[in-house]
């Protein structure tokens, strides 16, 4: 199993402040997950790249783009911005590989994502020019849904067929349901609402941090 890493969420923060909010976390994580919405392929629209240049952290930032087809100036703009990984859908994309090795050619790290009811099959084709896998574990969009258990057998599944991936869960995940995710093989945890939500931040990463020995 690969290293565990835990990547706060900013979608959650409050981001009048993030850098502050991010400050509070970062010695406790490995990443800054920074979700990006479109209002195309998920209903809401959230920061863009000129936000993430802004960002301040000591910590990679894992981007997340919950975007419909997004270009190669619309990826550049991220990769410019300081994106350590850059994570596209499946389900957004008419032809992933062509994303994904636009983004590997920035010698950017690459991770290709799937919905909860989107079959693992849809993705096995990637597999082998892919740093990182994210399974969704809430229908993508808002956040402070609730973890959705359904997606675990294909976290089992990825795990058995690459037992060094780095595979990532996100949605709804607390030190109970990271638990779940890790027993099942995964070892990024994305958290937004159990680490921002609580007043003391640290604490709750660690919280999270102690569901996963």
């Amino acid at each position: 199993m690969p290293k565990i890493k835990i990547a706060p969420s900013i979608l959650s923060a409050d981001l009048s402040k993030v850098n502050q909010e991010i400050k509070e976390v970062e010695k406790y994580s490995d990443l800054i997950h920074v979700d990006i919405m479109d209002g195309i392929f998920v209903p809401p629209t959230t920061v863009d790249a000129k936000f993430v240049k802004a960002i301040k952290a000591r910590v990679p930032l894992d981007v997340h783009l919950m975007v419909h087809e997004p270009a190669d100036s619309y990826l550049k703009g991220f990769i410019d911005a300081g994106a350590y990984s850059i994570t596209i859908h499946e389900e957004a994309c008419k032809d992933p590989a062509r994303q994904i090795n636009f983004i590997k050619k920035n010698r950017i790290k690459t991770a290709i994502s799937i919905k909860p009811k989107t079959s693992l099959d849809k993705i096995k084709k990637y597999l082998d020019i892919v740093d990182m896998v994210l399974i969704m574990t809430v229908e993508p969009g808002w956040a402070g849904q609730k973890f959705i258990e359904e997606a675990m057998p294909k976290v089992r599944e990825l795990r058995r067929l690459k037992p060094k991936l780095d595979i990532e869960v996100d949605g709804g995940i607390n030190p109970y349901t990271a638990g779940i995710a890790f027993e099942s093989g995964a070892n990024v945890f994305v958290a937004g609402t159990s680490i921002f939500g609580k007043k003391d931040r640290a604490a709750a990463v660690k919280e999270i941090l102690k569901s996963l020995k």
